[in-house]
């Protein structure tokens, strides 16, 4: 039989009655003859519930405590669901991360799975049942429980698709697929029917939250076609997966992203960034853009996202007292990127972009690209402006046509 993994986000498993309707469609999928693993995340906001929960108790709470607490929601969702299965006479049967098979770095809060043995799960789906799977979460080879960062639960169903050889990877939440802009932001966003792996990873990666980056990076290396649906079942989808070169300069959406912090070091001394860069590796915290220079006065500047840095707070303390004046730090931050193949293959992209925002008084703070993305450091209160007035410019009936001009 082929097997089939589904994998259903926090909304769609927020509560009881959500619950038993994915236990509907789960299943109907292995009343078709599937061999069904289904991977759940927590409940709702049981997660951000947690970690609050943590930071009542200490306002730096340790790593690896906070994969222990943090793991326990996804624990819940899948014993819920291998309940509902049960109760309707569908043989289900539920697994952690460890129990699963999916070995990781010792990385806590942004662990990276290293090697799935899904031996358990085969003999399982061996005996005709249901596997339920706890995403988000695995083991190191340390033996300690790690967690995969934002979005670790798509990571954990396409690394148990690639190692299960599945026929498919469904990815269900409550929109129906990948829109060229949050639909929350820009009402008339479009859906994608299609993308391809390289652009749906660095719209992941900057900010988009339908599918996780390293999720998608999985998929791309073994050739896995990932499907985004609504849980609610309704019409569309949008499949990622391995497409032919585009034209360049096809602008594929718009992402964003907050809780941004600037650190920029000036020092003449490369001993100096060297040592910063020392300091986030000893509390495996990863920077998202680094900029250095030697002229008129060394400069480095380090962007770092605080989604996967909870103590951030003790952190900035030790920065100050180890760098002094040299670092200074700005932490209101924000970007918005666009993503598309080529979107640099001239700078018109570019230029309006840089014009859709001084239309809107919105203050570029700074600007990276990269062959497929521009990202545009800006206050995070004008974040949401920037994302409708990019839409607009780039995707709107107004977009450019062609790149070629200089």
């Amino acid at each position: 039989m082929s097997i089939i993994v589904q994998k259903y986000g926090g909304s769609s498993v927020a509560d009881v009655e959500r619950i038993q309707l994915v236990a509907e469609r789960v299943a109907a999928c292995k009343a078709r003859g599937n061999d069904v693993v289904v991977v759940v995340s927590a409940m709702g906001d049981t997660t951000d519930e947690l970690l609050a929960l943590a930071h009542r108790v200490t306002e730096n709470p340790a790593r690896r405590e906070l994969d222990m607490l943090l793991s326990a929601g996804e624990r819940i969702s899948m014993a819920l669901l291998s309940m509902a299965l049960n109760a309707r006479g569908v043989p289900a049967v539920s697994f952690t991360g460890s129990q699963s098979g999916i070995i990781t770095n010792d990385a806590h809060a942004n662990a990276r799975i290293v090697e799935v043995r899904p031996y358990r799960i085969h003999d399982e789906l061996a005996r005709g049942r249901v596997v339920i799977v706890a995403g988000y979460q695995g083991v190191s080879y340390k033996k300690e429980i790690t967690t995969l960062g934002r979005g670790g639960s798509d990571t954990t169903a396409v690394a148990l698709a690639a190692a299960l050889d599945a026929e498919a990877c469904e990815i269900y939440s409550d929109v129906a697929g990948v829109f060229s802009a949050d639909p929350r932001l820009v009402p008339d966003a479009r859906r994608l029917s299609e993308i391809s792996y390289e652009e749906m990873q660095e719209l992941a990666e900057a900010g988009a939250r339908v599918l996780n980056a390293q999720a998608v990076e999985f998929a791309k290396d073994r050739g896995i076609a990932i499907y985004a649906r609504a849980t609610s079942g309704g019409p569309g989808e949008t499949v990622v997966r391995r497409f032919a070169p585009r034209a360049p300069g096809r602008v594929a959406g718009i992402a964003s992203e907050t809780d941004l912090v600037l650190l920029s070091l000036a020092t003449p001394e490369l001993s100096a960034l060297r040592e910063l860069l020392a300091a986030f590796d000893a509390r495996q915290t990863q920077g998202k853009e680094l900029v250095y220079r030697d002229a008129a006065g060394a400069h480095a500047s380090l962007v770092l996202s605080l989604e996967n840095v909870p103590d951030w707070g003790q952190l900035r303390g030790d920065l100050g007292r180890r760098f002094g004046e040299r670092l200074a730090i700005r932490d209101d931050l924000g970007a918005v990127s666009a993503i598309g193949a080529g979107i640099n293959a001239g700078y018109l992209n570019l230029r309006t972009a840089l014009e859709a925002l001084a239309g809107i008084d919105a203050s570029v703070l700074g600007i990276a690209t990269s062959s497929f993305r521009i990202s545009l450091l800006i206050d995070a209160a004008r974040v949401a402006d920037a994302v409708r007035a990019l839409h607009s410019a780039l995707l709107g009936s107004n977009q450019p046509s062609a790149v070629s001009n200089q």
